[in-house]
């Protein structure tokens, strides 16, 4: 039950004003990743890639949190770390 309640949650989270917008399920597997067509033109690669990583790490921290107050009354006092 827990395995697909990972499954079945969906974070978005973005960077850059929303230049940059990442999709990620609950097991934390990147669904989609969108890049707004002017960031790519701008030629900056290295504010890309910053960015990028700014909304990978966005929707990480936005599925743990997800997971630990949807998830945290069934695991009740497991003690599980990172929930």
């Amino acid at each position: 039950e827990l395995q697909k309640k990972m499954q079945a949650t969906v974070v978005e989270a973005s960077s850059g004003g929303g230049s940059v917008t990442v999709r990620m399920n609950g097991a934390k597997q990147a669904l989609q990743i969108s890049i707004d067509p002017e960031l790519v033109k701008s030629g900056d690669l290295e504010m890309l890639q910053d960015l990028v990583t700014a909304a990978v790490n966005a929707a990480v921290h936005k599925v743990d949190e997800t997971l630990q107050s949807s998830l945290g009354g069934m695991l009740g006092g497991m003690g599980l770390p990172g929930i």
